[in-house]
């Protein structure tokens, strides 16, 4: 396997950090941290980095770079699940995982689902609680809240 290549490029979100290599993107994730940008983006990780910018500028709605991430069996179902879930929409974790077989596992989906290692890409931020509320994200509730407001299809109007 070849040596992870990495970048950090600067999001709404905080700056994020992309590691992987001609195998695949292996791991997305934001930094809480303040830390210099790259100047150059080693070429494995173009493609992701491209996508990610059209995505935050709301021009692209489905990921085409090459996935590589590290992870169990179980976890990589959930995370294929996650994919699935289409741009605008959530789903619950009782839906996820009785869509993955079975409604007992709702706590090993939602525990798969906090390893997500690819930010935005597996689109962990649409898993919602089945009430609605924008139960645990890693990256902060108010990350989940901006990500599912930047692709809500319906944009509302500031009244004041």
């Amino acid at each position: 396997m070849n040596n992870l290549e990495h970048a950090l490029m600067k999001t709404p979100l905080g700056v994020t950090e992309i590691s992987g290599n001609a195998n695949g993107i292996q791991q997305i994730k934001v930094l809480d941290a303040e830390v210099p940008i790259s100047t150059t983006i080693p070429e494995s990780l173009q493609l992701c980095v491209t996508e990610l910018t059209e995505y935050f500028k709301g021009n692209l709605q489905e990921f085409t770079c090459k996935l590589n991430p590290t992870g169990t069996d179980f976890q990589k179902k959930v995370w294929n699940a996650l994919v699935q879930i289409p741009y605008g929409k959530t789903m619950s974790y009782a839906a996820l995982s009785t869509q993955l077989g079975d409604i007992k596992a709702i706590r090993a989906v939602a525990a798969a689902n906090g390893k997500n290692p690819l930010w935005i890409i597996v689109p962990c931020h649409r898993v919602i609680g089945s009430d609605g509320s924008l139960t645990g994200y890693a990256g902060g509730l108010w990350r989940k809240k901006w990500l599912l407001e930047l692709e809500n299809p319906v944009k509302q109007q500031s009244l004041f």
